[in-house]
């Protein structure tokens, strides 16, 4: 995989997008895209030059932290925040916002879907008090859970 670093066009869709999407108007950082849907945010010191540099003496596999990722929808694309871009962005974020009852942060963060009518179709940020806990694609019956299985927490047993 190789590191793409977002030019000015790029880099303003996604904010748009995020904008779109979450109210969210500013975003500190470079965005870097690995492969065609991954984004990274980087906040580090080193220049895009020596970065580019650096990956041509070594394999560099990522820079900064996994943000999100560009989805295909039926006009377009939306951007699914990552667990972290949803942390990153907590102070930015005006919209689209589901608020986990007690009940629900267990099933949640089990990755397990939640049979909920929100009356949206898009991509909601889920929280639970001060917790941002990732973003769910929510449908007329659902909301769907996209936490990885390893970060998942386990059944008690």
């Amino acid at each position: 995989m190789t590191l793409k670093f977002l030019n000015t066009k790029e880099r303003e869709k996604i904010l748009r997008l995020l904008e779109e999407q979450f109210g969210i108007k500013n975003v500190e950082g470079r965005f870097i895209m690995i492969g065609k849907e991954r984004i990274f945010l980087y906040n580090g010191g080193l220049s895009k030059e020596m970065m580019e540099k650096i990956s041509k003496i070594t394999n560099l596999e990522r820079a900064g932290v996994y943000f999100g990722k560009m989805m295909p929808s039926g006009n377009g694309e939306k951007i699914r925040l990552s667990i972290e871009g949803t942390q990153i962005l907590k102070e930015e974020i005006r919209k689209n916002v589901f608020e986990l009852s007690e009940e629900m942060v267990e099933e949640w963060m089990m990755g397990r879907e939640l049979n909920i009518k929100t009356g949206k179709r898009d991509f909601l940020i889920i929280k639970h008090g001060d917790d941002f806990l990732g973003t769910g694609k929510v449908s007329e019956e659902k909301i769907g859970n996209f936490i990885p299985k390893n970060r998942r927490l386990k059944e008690r047993g």
